[in-house]
């Protein structure tokens, strides 16, 4: 059984996260930032600086966490497969391909701001992938909050977050690979990058050959024989992708998508997303509980030239997006300034480099980058969120 100790610290942790979600809904902001801020804090190098006690010290609790930002991670990525359906991907596609390839230019910032600063291929991709990819969870909370969640510049929002979002589902393939040991192989990278195809085309295979199969699996009048049944498939074919060494964000976001594509949308949308909102919580504040903030002070030229340069390209290549779209100047500045937030994915990334293993666990890699990235989500989740709702 677990000790007391143990319990008393999950369930501290969890109430801190109910006052700061609370906090973040009284002011209309994301929680995001708050969640981060709460695991630095009252984590090891937080108030575990002045004394034995912090969230996280005993072992058992620190093990349950960061299970939970395992789960966090799959809930986070199955939720983003959800809101998509292979039906919806067709008909969107030509757009979106065209949107999405705009949107690729926004690499360019992380990728030469990254070389620029530590004379390195590998940390400038990840801050390249870190800088490139907008908070799917943060926009839509605002765009929510705000009403707009059925407008044009809506639309054309979402429609570059699922383009953003498969190219991440790649990128988190290629780099996991690379950076959890197999190092920079050709032959390792490309058998990695083959059975992940391979595992998602006979899972899309799948869901166009026999597409009832997911409403039958799900097909019960029973609310808790529901849950037990969709979050047994999300976590046993993502436990099957890490057995296979592929990546179980890859795998929950194809999960994600079968079930979307079923009449079951709804209530998995109701009935799972508190497991969405605990799980995710508890990966924002492990992100947290791993980031030293005392890095933080070595990054500040960074983050300032990645703000800048990577802000403003993500702003007008967003909002020239639009305007090819023959957007009026007032939508195109939302779709310009939403898409500047930064979030969980960006996280997910740290949390990568954090990880990682062989010739790539150094320094720069474990601990500035996911320094870096924290403080950068926290900057610009902020930052995008404000100006979206304060834009005229």
């Amino acid at each position: 059984m677990i000790g007391e100790a143990a319990v008393f610290e999950l369930g501290l942790m969890i109430v801190a996260l109910a006052i700061a979600a609370s906090l973040a809904s009284r002011f209309k902001e994301s929680d995001i930032p708050l969640f981060i801020l709460l695991g630095i804090i009252m984590g090891r190098y937080g108030i575990g600086r002045l004394g034995d006690f912090y969230i996280g010290s005993t072992f058992s609790a620190e093990q349950f966490i960061e299970l939970g930002a395992e789960l966090g991670v799959i809930f986070l990525l199955f939720f983003m497969g959800l809101s998509f359906s292979l039906k919806k991907l067709r008909k969107h596609s030509g757009k979106i391909a065209l949107v999405g390839t705009m949107d690729l230019l926004n690499f360019a910032p992380g990728i030469l701001v990254g070389y620029w600063f530590f004379q390195d291929i590998m940390a400038a991709f990840l801050i390249g992938g870190i800088v490139y990819i907008s908070s799917s969870a943060v926009i839509s909370k605002s765009l929510m909050d705000l009403g707009w969640d059925s407008t044009p510049e809506s639309d054309q929002m979402l429609e570059r977050l699922v383009f953003e979002d498969i190219v991440i589902v790649v990128y988190l393939s290629v780099m996991s690979t690379v950076l959890l040991g197999e190092g920079i192989e050709v032959g390792s990278i490309l058998l990695n990058i083959g059975l992940a195809m391979l595992f998602v085309i006979v899972f899309i295979a799948f869901m166009l050959v026999r597409p009832e199969l997911f409403d039958k699996i799900l097909q019960t009048k029973s609310d808790e024989i529901f849950v037990l049944r969709a979050i047994g498939i999300i976590a046993l074919v993502s436990g099957i992708a890490i057995v296979m060494g592929l990546s179980e964000a890859v795998a929950a976001f194809f999960v994600g998508i079968a079930f979307g594509g079923t009449e079951h949308m709804a209530k998995l949308q109701k009935h799972l997303y508190p497991f969405r909102y605990l799980f995710g919580g508890i990966f924002f504040f492990w992100i947290g509980m791993k980031t030293d903030f005392l890095l933080f002070r070595g990054i500040g030229l960074l983050l300032f030239v990645a703000v800048l340069s990577s802000g403003l390209y993500k702003f007008f290549t967003a909002y020239y997006g639009a305007k090819f779209f023959k957007m009026d100047t007032v939508r195109s500045t939302r779709v310009g300034v939403g898409m500047i937030t930064r979030g969980e994915f960006s996280l997910i990334i740290a949390a990568l480099a954090s990880e990682a293993v062989g010739p790539y666990a150094i320094p720069v890699i474990t601990e500035t980058i996911p320094a870096f990235a924290v403080s950068y989500v926290l900057v610009m989740s902020v930052l995008g969120s404000i100006l979206l709702r304060h834009v005229k």
